[in-house]
């Protein structure tokens, strides 16, 4: 080999050393179980998404992805194990809106979600739905605002608890319609959804997995969707803003991980789990929740939560809502 030749070969190998460490540690991740910290009890929404994601991983990567359930303080309990868990990428927090709302509820937290953790991968988007009593003498959103205006106050309005995703989508309405309704925080959805079946609250901005089944059960009725446009799983069904021109609400959910998880492994989970997003049976089960998957990459899923923070961070603040 001419000298030239090799110095040329032995300059370049030299280059691609500081690279090398990074790829072994991509291959060789994982090699342990991985924890994936959901904020929430088992059996609603945010487990199913973490286990079902989890499943694909653990089939995917060849090692266990288990879901630890850490319900309490509005998500906080469970971000806050996350932040001081190492940033080795053995341990994922599942992401919810929560997540973005509770940077304003919370005059004091321990952890800034957007400095301490990044962003690994989107997983699902979904509406809210205005949902109201079947008793309600009312069938769309024009009428509803009409009936509100004329009864200010005298509406209850359910959600999972302050701060939620479901009473802030109600607080974002009432804000942009200059109408009144009176917040009534239960301790999840469930129970709110069934006292709203039953006529002991009369409107819930429900999210759209939990109320999927009885919505179309004709149990409750369905004014609007919350989102800019129609949802696919109930195309028959306007949005809000058709008639409130600017009003969108959505729910995410997807993955991140302490501050200083290595980027390529960041970027490994990415690719893994926006391949599970493209697979006709995730996308069913998905489906079947009502639920669009959300294949984006780490930096657009973080900028769609840093726009979040912004946004509910005005309505918090409209609302005067703190969290209890």
């Amino acid at each position: 080999m001419k000298r030239r030749q090799f110095l040329r070969l032995t300059a370049a190998g030299a280059a691609a050393l500081p690279f090398a460490p990074s790829i072994a540690r991509a291959q060789a991740y994982p090699a342990r179980p991985v924890r994936i910290i959901v904020g929430f009890a088992p059996g609603g929404a945010t487990d199913t998404t973490a286990r079902l994601m989890g499943h694909w991983l653990s089939e995917r990567l060849g090692q266990q992805f288990i879901v630890e359930n850490r319900p309490g303080a509005g998500t906080n309990i469970a971000t806050e194990a996350a932040v001081r868990s190492p940033a080795d990428g053995y341990t994922l927090l599942m992401v919810t809106a929560s997540n973005a709302i509770n940077a304003t509820l919370y005059e004091k937290m321990n952890f800034v979600f957007l400095r301490d953790m990044v962003p690994v991968a989107g997983v699902i988007r979904y509406p809210n739905v205005v949902e109201v009593n079947n008793d309600l003498p009312v069938k769309t959103i024009p009428e509803f605002i009409t009936y509100l205006k004329a009864n200010p106050g005298k509406l209850s309005m359910a959600s999972g608890g302050v701060g939620s995703s479901q009473h802030l989508a109600g607080e974002l309405f009432k804000m942009m319609t200059g109408t009144d309704i009176t917040h009534v925080p239960y301790r999840g959805g469930a129970p709110a959804l069934m006292d709203l079946i039953g006529g002991r609250i009369q409107v819930r901005f429900g999210v759209l997995p939990e109320s999927m089944a009885v919505i179309k059960e004709g149990k409750i009725r369905a004014l609007a969707v919350t989102t800019a446009t129609r949802n696919e799983f109930l195309p028959d069904i306007p949005t809000v803003s058709e008639f409130v021109p600017g009003y969108d609400a959505q729910s995410v959910q997807g993955f991140s991980a302490p501050k200083g998880t290595p980027p390529e492994i960041v970027e490994r989970l990415n690719k893994e789990i926006n391949a599970g997003l493209a697979t006709p049976t995730i996308k069913a089960r998905f489906a079947d929740l009502g639920a669009s998957v959300f294949p984006v990459s780490a930096a657009e899923f973080g900028k769609f939560m840093a726009d979040d923070t912004e946004k509910w961070g005005k309505v918090v603040k409209f609302s005067g809502a703190k969290a209890e």
